[in-house]
């Protein structure tokens, strides 16, 4: 959408008027003043009669003017003698030259306008920039010709208008997780605020919400800090678990010597598997658990396993 500025101080870009599809005219008409023409010089050649040759030119300059030709998607608003007349179209039709005047060509295509709301506060005060798209048709052409001066600018307004309002009572969450509840509530307003002039409004879609970089640096890191803060819950809630199970497996070993003897052989295991693996163990610890005899057992079976000649290989 063309856009202007809003005062030679530098202010807001704005929409300008928005221009609708260039409309070719039809060329029908110049073809039947042409054949007519074409006629009038023929009659003059053959009968040498200047007034009849003068009256076919008449002729196929009114009807040149009188023939007018609308496309499928048109409809042509007539005025006679300045008053409303009818809807001509689609297809060819008749009017009166210098009585009848086609005022305006109506499309009813499905139109496409893009509107911005910029340098918007909304309800929690943060300025942000709104880009959206709005698709509407003229349902009445009568009303859109006769209710309005220029319907395609009013719809424009109107759209940014109504952004403005809806964002200015709208938190800035709201409107970047809840776009498409602000597009039904956009299309609602818009269309009660079109209706009286023929025109229905199809779906409203926001397109883009740009919002200050430094308010962008301040919402990165606090999604950071939050992420960062369920990590530690999760955190938390797993050493929570562990240590209901080593409480579990505490009682189990208290009244199972046995297992906890086997445990500690695991251990030990565990940790001289390894070549130049070393276990330093609290003398009073291994008094207590009885690991002394358990790790001379483990380490000669690791020494063991280490000096025995690897199997040969099946040839």
């Amino acid at each position: 959408m063309a856009k202007t500025k809003a005062a030679t101080t530098g202010g807001p870009l704005v929409p300008s008027a928005p221009l609708g599809p260039v409309r070719e005219p039809s060329l029908l008409p110049l073809m039947l003043f042409l054949f007519l023409v074409g006629v009038g010089l023929l009659l003059f050649y053959l009968t040498d009669n200047l007034w009849l040759f003068a009256a076919l030119m008449a002729v196929a300059a009114l009807a040149g003017m009188s023939l007018k030709v609308a496309a499928e998607w048109e409809k042509a608003v007539v005025l006679r003698l300045g008053k409303y007349y009818g809807l001509k179209g689609p297809g060819h039709f008749w009017t009166i030259p210098f009585i009848d005047t086609v005022a305006y060509w109506i499309d009813q295509r499905v139109v496409a306008t893009p509107f911005i709301a910029e340098q918007t506060l909304t309800k929690d005060t943060v300025p942000v920039n709104v880009d959206a798209i709005l698709f509407w048709i003229v349902w009445d052409p009568e009303k859109a010709a006769l209710e309005v001066e220029n319907y395609r600018q009013a719809v424009a307004w109107t759209a940014q208008t109504a952004l403005r309002e809806v964002v200015g009572h709208s938190m800035l969450s709201d409107i970047l997780s809840g776009r498409d509840v602000l597009d039904k509530v956009l299309q609602d307003l818009i269309d009660k605020r079109t209706v009286p002039w023929g025109v229905s409004v199809q779906s409203v879609e926001i397109r883009d919400v740009v919002i200050p970089v430094d308010l962008q640096d301040a919402m990165s890191r606090e999604a950071q800090a939050e992420r960062e803060r369920r990590a530690r819950i999760i955190l938390g809630t797993a050493e929570n678990e562990i240590a209901h199970n080593f409480a579990t497996a505490a009682k189990v070993y208290e009244n199972n010597p046995v297992a906890l003897q086997l445990r500690a052989m695991n251990i030990l295991y565990e940790g001289l598997k390894e070549k130049g693996g070393l276990v330093v163990t609290p003398s009073g610890v291994a008094e207590a658990l009885n690991v002394g005899p358990l790790a001379a057992v483990a380490k000669a079976f690791v020494d063991r396993q280490a000096e025995a000649p690897p199997t040969a290989k099946n040839e």
